[in-house]
């Protein structure tokens, strides 16, 4: 006889559908413990995507940042190579997944994908900051150590 304890199909969806951020079962939901309806109406779209990322609530501060940064991702014009190219897929016929995926697709370093690199760059001029170095002075020291490393963009 076997030890494995038996759970009913109930059971297994509810623990199928529980992970580290959310919680789900009938009549209770909680994103990274806090209860759906205490957020909802009291906590911004931007406080909510933080939550879900980070596992707590941010600062205000940090709220209004992510929040300016979502908005300034939200399009940069036909211009940019991953609208473009889901515009043009889009005129081929395919679906909006499909053409939502070729836009994905041509995201790289040089393209949408910058932002890490951004904030490695931007972390090194925190550092020069914290260590009383001026905002000029630690700005140029950084882009001049970048580019002597052949770098031919600056990311961000």
């Amino acid at each position: 006889m076997s030890n494995v304890e038996k759970k009913t199909g109930r059971e297994r969806g509810e623990e199928w559908w529980q992970t580290d951020i959310i919680e789900m079962r009938p009549g209770v939901i909680r994103l990274r413990g806090y209860e759906i309806q205490d957020l909802i109406g009291r906590v911004s779209f931007p406080a909510m995507i933080w939550l879900m990322l980070r596992g707590e609530l941010p600062g205000e501060e940090q709220a209004a940042l992510l929040g300016i940064a979502l908005g300034a991702a939200v399009d940069h014009g036909p211009q940019a190579p991953s609208i473009a190219i889901a515009r043009m897929a889009a005129t081929c016929g395919v679906g909006i997944n499909s053409a939502m995926a070729s836009a994905i697709n041509v995201l790289g370093d040089v393209h949408g994908g910058a932002g890490e690199q951004a904030l490695a760059f931007y972390g090194d001029i925190a550092a020069a900051l914290d260590a009383g170095v001026t905002l000029a002075d630690a700005v140029a020291s950084r882009l001049d150590r970048f580019f002597a490393e052949e770098k031919s963009y600056v990311p961000g």
